[in-house]
């Protein structure tokens, strides 16, 4: 994938091929947000789902105060054969599902030595999208059918988690059991496709046609490209206002100034997640979707500078090229 950004790299497993800012990254976590969750929430692979007694949770105590809780196992290792939920306080919202983008907060321990690994709490609130392959099985299994606003324990074991290999980032081992204390704070349902209302573009601009989650079909004009970033809103979505920091869901299409396609999310079957405007991805799209809305399709026309700059990105991408994108902005997450 050549645009690349990293998803709290602690909650995501398993080496997945991308580029970040235009350049390889050699792996990411699958999880939660990228600005707040290191790699933990990617997985490795998976094993059978389970709705599995909270027995070893038992052992647990949650204490501190709701904003600032403490996760303490009275009996170390934890482990567990299952993923493994149990419910501190049941919420009263509507039921999680596996579609759902969700809002939430977490403490991280390793259930062999009850040491934390990370907390998202008194920082910013994190998010995940519990429908992309790239998550840790055992999250997915462990929050679909919870209800939003509930304090929940999960036990993950290593098949529904990092698997055999671990998580050695994270200070997790092929053997060790991943707890988590999760706050659900709110759960949406990402888009398919852009949705609002559309915008003309400028005169002499790239042209593109968009059929769902298909790549898009873009048109350049046989003129020089231009030498500055163009930002073009071809639908204006009525969803939040993009900030930078955030993690969001879109989908993409990447043309060469002569029209040659060098990347699309549809190529790799999934929409991509990426966090926006931390130098994450090209400084093209840091400066062009923050600002915008979810909803939002919107053209770039990145020049090298802001795209990959002096050395591009070989073999697809030269130094010269200027790129242009097709963003549907589907959801933050």
């Amino acid at each position: 994938m050549v645009v690349g950004i990293p998803v709290p790299d602690m909650l995501v497993g398993i080496p997945v091929p991308t580029i970040k800012g235009f350049r390889v990254r050699p792996s990411r976590l699958r999880i939660v947000s990228a600005a707040v969750i290191p790699l933990m929430f990617l997985a490795a692979c998976s094993s059978a789902n389970a709705d599995a007694k909270a027995s070893a949770l038992d052992s647990v105590s949650v204490g501190g105060t709701v904003k600032a809780p403490t996760l303490t196992l009275k009996t170390k290792p934890l482990t567990v054969k299952v993923t493994t939920t149990k419910i501190v306080t049941p919420g009263a919202g509507p039921k999680v599902t596996k579609a759902n983008a969700i809002m939430f907060n977490y403490i991280l321990v390793n259930g062999k030595d009850g040491k934390q690994v990370e907390s998202s709490f008194g920082k910013q609130t994190a998010g995940m999208d519990l429908s992309s392959a790239s998550l840790l099985p055992g999250l997915s299994k462990g929050l679909t059918g919870q209800k939003i606003g509930s304090r929940l324990l999960l036990a993950i074991p290593p098949a529904d988690a990092f698997g055999a290999q671990g998580n050695a980032q994270a200070g997790f081992g092929a053997t060790d059991t991943v707890v988590f204390l999760i706050d659900l704070v709110s759960a949406s349902t990402p888009l398919t496709t852009a949705t609002g209302v559309a915008v003309p573009p400028k005169a002499g601009l790239p042209t593109a046609t968009v059929v769902g989650a298909q790549a898009a079909q873009v048109t350049v004009p046989k003129s020089a490209p231009p030498a500055k970033l163009v930002v073009q809103p071809l639908i204006k979505g009525a969803g939040p206002v993009v900030q930078s920091g955030q993690n969001i869901k879109v989908n993409y299409t990447g043309v060469l100034w002569n029209g040659k396609k060098f990347d699309a999310s549809a190529d790799h079957g999934s929409s991509f997640d990426t966090q926006i405007g931390a130098g994450k991805v090209i400084t093209g799209w840091d400066k062009g979707l923050v600002g915008q809305t979810v909803g939002s399709r919107v053209l770039l026309v990145v020049p090298p500078a802001e795209g990959y700059g002096a050395k591009g990105s070989p073999p697809l991408i030269g130094p010269k090229d200027t790129l242009v994108f097709v963003v549907d902005i589907l959801a933050i997450v």
